[in-house]
């Protein structure tokens, strides 16, 4: 470190008496036919040293390249005439002006690019220009002696103006740059990296390079900026390198702005990886220090949280009372965005939800079909119904007329399939996705997607025979109504003691069925038989209209009833809620109209019930009310 400091201070106040490269000889550089043998000389201590002044950093020039500039008023003219340039007919004058050295060949190529991209130049005609030949020439014939920052940025300019890759002195340049990586700073590594990650330059060995030389110098890496830059716009081409990145970003939290953290978190978000430890120091820093988010920032954190399924109540509860506020002025994109995302982590903020009701009702004219199915799909999933819902289900019904067949197949589906959910599917709905040609083209599909929407239609079947006594057809076949077999799920804990308890229920094995797959697309965990006196009989030779083919004809004794016993886990809550989602919901009517007397079987009750004799006590307890509670009505 002393030998740094004493090392820069020589630097500043001897640099006066440094020769300026352009005046030494080229013999003295390098014998003739030797010029490679240059590139192998080791620089100089302070070639790759940068001043700690803003203005340094800013231009990015090395402290040699500024005793350069000092050192020479020529040359401290020629750069100023560079950079107040205004057009590439100015740069090109100076070529026929002035001996041009490499460095100021590469400062007026980096500032053709930066007037190209500042007056949309067509940068077809600045390549041809006889101008722009001898400017390249110039640079290439002495590449070496180019220094470090004005080598990055003549690579990034000759990429902008669109020079071809195949080029000798493109290629010179490149491997130019690949000869130096080891004496370039982190930080000049980490901007040519999301130079080329943001210009997408895919099957570059420089690349390759330069994100192998990140990942064995990580350790150098600070300050915010950087581990934003990276994460957000490096990350996705190496994993090991995100790998160091989140390490680095969990060390820093506590530094990031808002604005920090809705970068990291989308970059997560894009990339798939759930690193829970970040994500929960990120979310404490957030409502422990930053009181007031932007709405760009609430929006996107939400959907970041959101596609990696990260739940943080806290968080949750601040963005939705702070987005309330904002939802007259927001755009419908925003609005469909910010509900989506609250379905997707199962959060119901009634005020919130209110809101956005309202907003659909006030701006009608504003709203897309899409938006809208956006809307009723999300309010589906939380199973919620606006204060105002005829109101609201009127400005639905007129928004849809006639827009059915616009619609793409599986949105179609799963629009009627939310409105049966929300218990406000009309006929013209369900005769439109019930009908033969619409079925017809996923017979025979066996893709995930297409047994989504076999199942959805089942549902919708379901719905329209079992809640809809007014629609008249058409149902789905018989042979579309067998539902597949899920492989290789999973048994639950839950699901696992509920069948052992159960057996202290039914007493003998023939008086029950589990895991019943009804025609109506729904899974019943249990099901039995009690007669009058809450006794069970056996199934078997009762007729079972809920199944495919039953295996007994029988109608049930008097008095008897079915008995479905349904458990409910922890994903089929609303987040910090004891309702259930509308899916299951919808599933719980479906079951009870097509006779049964539903039991039900929640987590946060069964499980903690340690012993068997106390669960199965339990299910005759719950069994025995819901008996009577049918008695009395």
């Amino acid at each position: 470190m002393a030998a740094r400091l004493v090392r820069r201070c020589c630097w500043r106040h001897f640099g006066a008496f440094v020769a300026a490269p352009s005046a030494v000889p080229a013999s003295l550089l390098a014998p003739a036919g030797k010029v490679a043998m240059a590139r192998a000389l080791p620089q100089p201590p302070f070639a790759s040293f940068h001043t700690s002044s803003p203005s340094s950093w800013a231009d990015g020039f090395s402290v040699k390249e500024q005793v350069e500039d000092s050192g020479n008023p020529e040359h401290k003219m020629i750069r100023e005439l560079i950079e107040t340039a205004t057009s590439p007919q100015e740069l090109f004058q100076l070529t026929k002006h002035h001996a041009l050295n490499s460095n100021q060949a590469s400062l007026i190529i980096t500032q053709l690019s930066r007037l190209a991209a500042l007056k949309n130049l067509e940068t077809e005609s600045i390549l041809q220009d006889e101008c722009f030949q001898e400017v390249l020439s110039i640079m290439d014939s002495q590449i070496s002696r180019v220094w470090n920052n004005t080598l990055l940025n003549l690579l990034k300019s000759l990429y902008s103006l669109g020079v071809d890759r195949n080029r000798r002195e493109m290629q010179s340049v490149e491997q130019e740059v690949l000869w130096r990586l080891r004496r370039l700073t982190f930080r000049q590594l980490a901007s040519l990296a999301e130079f080329f990650a943001v210009k997408q330059v895919k099957e570059s060995r420089l690349l390759n390079e330069v994100i192998k030389k990140l990942e064995l110098r990580w350790t150098e890496l600070e300050g915010t900026r950087t581990v934003v830059a990276l994460m957000s716009k490096v990350g996705h081409i190496s994993p090991a390198l995100m790998d160091r990145l989140e390490d680095k970003a969990l060390e820093l939290a506590e530094q990031f702005s808002p604005e920090d953290i809705r970068k990291i978190s989308l970059a997560l978000a894009y990339q798939n990886r759930r690193c829970v430890p970040l994500l929960r120091a990120l979310s404490y820093h957030l409502i422990q220090k930053h009181s007031e988010l932007s709405l760009n920032v609430m929006l996107d954190l939400i959907f970041a949280y959101g596609k990696l399924n990260f739940h943080q109540p806290q968080v949750f509860q601040k963005i939705a009372t702070d987005l309330h506020p904002h939802v007259s002025t927001m755009t419908p994109i925003e609005v469909t965005r910010c509900i989506r995302s609250f379905a997707i982590l199962k959060w119901l903020n009634l005020p919130l939800f209110e809101a956005i009701a309202q907003y659909a009702l006030d701006n009608t004219n504003q709203l897309s079909v899409t938006h809208l199915c956006s809307i009723i799909l999300s309010f589906a999933r939380l199973n919620f119904q606006p204060s105002g819902i005829e109101d609201f289900f009127n400005m639905v019904h007129e928004l849809l007329q006639g827009q059915l067949d616009s619609l793409e197949p599986h949105l179609l589906t799963d629009l009627v399939w939310s409105l049966c959910v929300l218990q406000q599917a009309k006929a013209p709905y369900l005769q439109r996705v019930l009908a033969p040609d619409f079925h017809a083209q996923i017979r025979g599909d066996q893709s995930f997607r297409a047994q989504n929407l076999r199942l959805r239609l089942i549902n919708i079947n379901a719905a329209a025979r079992l809640e809809s006594p007014s629609y008249q057809g058409p149902f789905l076949p018989v042979e579309m109504l067998s539902t597949m077999l899920p492989v290789g799920e999973k048994v639950t804990l839950l699901q696992s003691s509920l069948r052992e308890a159960l057996a202290g229920v039914l007493g003998r094995q023939d008086n029950g069925r589990f895991d019943v797959h009804t025609i109506y697309g729904w899974q019943i965990d249990a099901e039995m038989v009690v007669n009058s006196e809450n006794k069970p009989l056996p199934l078997k030779d009762f007729a079972a209209p809920h199944l495919l083919y039953s295996e007994g004809t029988k109608p049930l004794p008097p008095g008897a009833r079915r008995v479905a016993f349904l458990r409910w886990e922890f994903p089929n809550f609303s987040n910090r809620s004891k309702d259930l989602l509308g899916s299951y919901v919808m599933a719980r009517r479906h079951i009870q109209a097509a006779g049964f007397l539903v039991v039900d079987v929640p987590h946060y009750e069964f499980l903690e019930l340690k012993l068997e004799r106390q669960r199965t006590a339990y299910l005759k307890d719950k069994l025995n009310k819901v008996m009577a509670k049918e008695m009395a009505s």
